[in-house]
């Protein structure tokens, strides 16, 4: 159960990371709250990143446990082009 809560968690925090940036982009806000805007976006951003690393762990867990031994690292878009 925790396994799908991750997963959750990360599709909240990132929804909630979006509604952040273009409140922020809006240009509406006070010095103020674009600063506590911007602290809870660390936040955000921290929670996404972990779930991101337990997701690539689980990932190479499940990959060794196939018989691959070899994990190769994740190729953004515009590398290598």
């Amino acid at each position: 159960m925790a396994r799908k809560k991750t997963a959750i968690d990360f599709e909240q925090s990132l929804q909630s990371l979006e509604l952040l940036v273009d409140s922020m982009e809006s240009g509406e806000m006070t010095l103020e709250k674009s600063l506590e805007a911007f602290e809870q976006g660390i936040k955000l951003t921290k929670e996404c990143q972990l779930a991101l690393r337990e997701a690539e762990q689980k990932v190479a867990i499940l990959l060794s446990q196939n018989g691959e031994e070899t994990v190769l690292p994740f190729e953004e878009d515009g590398e290598n082009q």
